[in-house]
């Protein structure tokens, strides 16, 4: 079944990095906001990283991404795809990140796992121009990662 990306981009015209993921999981869309699945290990790894509080709600987190200078958003737009599973993901079409470029100086873009790099080079790199730097998947789904290693990864945010 094809489905529409149904959460809008959160950024401001102060925003310094953007992270994408590849398309919100059934948690998320029902959650209408970004990384909603509770064992998504998102919103732990970045307050680790940032030194702040774990934001709980929607608006905790909106406020915790525009505080330090984050925009978030995904590659794909619309595609086929079973359930949450980035596995199924057929018939994309990319998410145009031309109005968070152009209205925020974005220094460093970073794709949230290797589902989001692939499709982050094959339909949006050639657009932009922009590489992205690939950081391990927060998701459940990436048991191999402990909570400690993706927050020692991702410390690159704050670089």
């Amino acid at each position: 079944m094809r489905i529409e990306h149904p959460i809008p981009p959160v950024y401001r015209g102060d925003s310094e990095i953007l992270i994408l993921g590849s398309f919100p999981s059934v948690k998320s869309r029902e959650a209408m906001f970004f990384y909603g699945h509770p064992q998504n290990r998102f919103w732990r790894v970045t307050a680790a990283v940032f030194g702040d509080d774990y934001p709980q709600t929607i608006p905790e987190r909106r406020a915790f991404l525009l505080r330090h200078r984050i925009a978030a958003w995904d590659v794909i737009a619309s595609c086929e795809i079973t359930g949450s599973s980035d596995a199924s993901i057929r018939d994309v079409k990319a998410n145009d990140l031309g109005p968070i470029l152009e209205a925020a100086p974005i220094r460093r873009i970073f794709v949230n796992g290797r589902t989001a790099e692939k499709l982050y080079r094959k339909y949006i790199e050639p657009v932009t121009g922009r590489p992205a730097i690939c950081l391990p998947s927060t998701s459940p789904a990436n048991a191999a990662w402990s909570l400690e290693r993706l927050i020692e990864a991702w410390q690159v945010l704050r670089d």
